[in-house]
């Protein structure tokens, strides 16, 4: 077992450092690119191709021309096919397709249809893709060709009565690609109860006989959960939209979605989607409730009966800041899902709002590989995930009775208690500078990074005292200092300014020891901070618990001595690597 988890490591650790970096957003295999193009959806058939459904069109999302197409891949995503209208860009809005693969080979596709072609509230124009009528097709074969447009009897409940057109036109729209339960299938959507994007609740419709039955004519549609109120939680607010569900080994349904709390909200159905519990906040294992923005986050089960969970890991409540993501692990717990810490899955480089967010995944399982689709609304790619890193995140939450995680790639410095008594230490490891003393970090690099890890226990937490630094007489290197409520600091620095980002307030105490770890992870350009074990999410004091620094900070020296001071006594274990190590060997240590 022990020799399982060290090849884990050393694949992850390859994976990461390694040319290109799987993560990077860059380095996916593009499925299609236009004005606007949104949630990749894919159903892999009977032969092994991949078929992608997805919303397209010229101009921006929203604008004349959104429709919905498929395109199709023989090579496991590296190249697309032309993509197949399934809705013409002549007609109405077609937006918002979710495919579903029947048993016996046909492809259905669920969207949003503004068919009675409102595009008018109050005398003003506005934006028409989630009106109008909920609506199928199918093709038999393999996305070539589609049926003729079907309506689901989407019936009006009291979400609908009390909209702007008093439920004589629907707002609704969906996020989740549908699932099979039992012999029928199961997907979820959002109705509105205000245009735009006001008062949303989650609604299920469930289909018994979509396996069996070739008549659409015939099939059995009902709309979940009963009564007249969809799922939602009232203390969330207005926002609760984007319902994501996935069926659970113990028969139950977990429904995910996003809210403006800054919280991740979760609900579960023991009898099908009838009646479910009240929305609350999902939790990691520790307990810690799960931050997400006003962005789309998706859970999906995998074959070995574990989930993933795609999300943003902060707690805004915007549509900004959607990179990078992350994912989580998942495992069933006392009939509920409890998350791992996460990774980060997917970065990029450009941060802007216009074209450096990405959202709308999907999960795409063959053979024990795993890939993940994305969109920035102008390109739509596929990514395959490091097997590895995925087997760690679930590792972390069924590691009882097994060996603990072991980091492939040793510390290139470690000292012990003994050794930390002195108040000066030897640097070594390092790449050497021409001008003298080590490099530490490299920000302009596009792998790598640096990682240190302490246990400490400070007598006080007065700012400003110092307990490790390497800097030289011009202040460039890096320090670690006691500042604001009961934190550790972080600081890298040039000879003209410094990149600085702190562990969570209040989690440290002059108690007891803590391990504090500070990962910078040059790839994204990203600092972590965990302490004792628990990766840093912001808590209720800040928004974030890591943050992006310039990799214009460039080279982070020590002095020409090649030392570190350090404060004895307060220092009682210390490892430095030069890479950044990932969250799941942090937790593992």
């Amino acid at each position: 077992m022990k020799n399982s988890i060290l090849a884990l490591l050393m694949l992850l650790a390859t994976l990461l450092l390694a040319q290109p970096d799987p993560r990077h957003i860059a380095n996916g295999h593009q499925i299609h690119t236009s004005g606007y193009i949104d949630m990749p959806y894919i159903v892999t058939l009977g032969d092994g191709t991949w078929l992608c459904a997805f919303t397209t069109g010229k101009l921006e999302e929203g604008l004349d021309g959104q429709h919905i197409v498929a395109s199709r891949s023989r090579d496991l995503g590296q190249t697309w096919s032309a993509p197949v209208a399934i809705e013409p860009a002549e007609g109405p809005a077609a937006s918002w397709a979710m495919p579903y693969l029947t048993n016996y080979g046909r492809v259905y596709v669920f969207y949003s249809y503004n068919g009675d072609e409102i595009s008018e509230l109050k005398g003003e124009k506005i934006r028409n893709d989630i009106l109008g009528w909920y609506c199928f097709k199918y093709s038999d074969d393999g996305g070539l060709t589609w049926s003729k447009r079907h309506r689901l009897p989407l019936r009006k409940t009291a979400c609908d009565l009390a909209n702007d057109w008093q439920g004589n036109v629907q707002i609704f729209w969906g996020i989740g690609k549908p699932v099979t339960v039992g012999e029928g299938m199961i997907f979820g959507f959002t109705k509105l109860g205000k245009y735009m994007l006001d008062n949303g609740e989650g609604w299920f419709f469930r289909c018994a006989n979509i396996n069996t039955e070739r008549n659409p004519d015939s099939l059995q549609w009902k709309l979940l959960p009963d009564g007249e109120s969809g799922l939602r939680n009232a203390e969330f607010g207005s926002v609760q939209e984007e319902h994501s569900l996935v069926p659970m080994n113990d028969g139950r349904l977990c429904c995910i979605f996003r809210t403006q709390t800054g919280y991740l909200a979760e609900a579960y159905s023991k009898d099908g989607g009838h009646r479910w519990t009240l929305p609350r906040q999902a939790r990691y294992t520790d307990g810690r409730t799960v931050k997400t923005s006003r962005a789309c986050p998706k859970v999906w089960r995998c074959e070995n009966g574990k989930y993933l969970l795609w999300f943003h890991n902060h707690s805004g409540d915007h549509f900004s800041s959607r990179n990078p993501a992350w994912l989580a692990g998942g495992v069933e717990l006392n009939g509920e899902i409890r998350w791992s810490q996460p990774e980060i899955v997917i970065f990029g480089d450009d941060h802007s709002y216009e074209s450096g967010r990405f959202s709308y995944p999907d999960l795409v399982e063959v053979d024990g590989r795993y890939w993940v689709t994305e969109t920035n609304k102008l390109k739509a790619r596929i990514h395959e995930l490091p097997k590895a890193m995925l087997n760690l995140l679930w590792y972390q939450l069924d590691s009882v009775g097994r060996p603990p995680l072991a980091v492939n790639r040793p510390p290139v410095m470690q000292f012990d208690e003994e050794q930390l008594k002195a108040e000066k230490l030897p640097i070594s490891g390092f790449p050497k500078h021409p001008e003298g003393g080590f490099i530490l970090l490299n920000a302009m690099r596009d792998t790598a990074g640096l990682t240190i890890e302490m246990i400490v226990q400070p007598k006080d937490f007065s700012h400003g005292r110092v307990l490790l630094d390497t800097r030289n007489d011009l202040g460039a290197g890096l320090y670690i200092q006691t500042t604001g409520y009961r934190q550790l600091e972080l600081n890298l620095c040039n000879t003209e300014t410094c990149e600085s980002w702190t562990t969570d307030p209040g989690l440290l105490d002059v108690v007891r020891p803590h391990r504090v770890t500070f990962i910078v992870d040059n790839a994204p350009d990203i600092i972590l901070c965990a302490v004792d074990g628990q990766l840093c999410d912001g808590g209720m004091s800040r928004q974030y618990g890591w943050r992006h620094y310039s990799p214009f900070l460039g080279l982070v020296l020590t002095n020409k001595k090649k030392e570190m001071r350090i404060l004895p006594e307060e220092m009682k274990a210390l490892k430095i690597y030069d890479r950044a190590l990932s969250v799941s060997e942090v937790v593992g240590n």
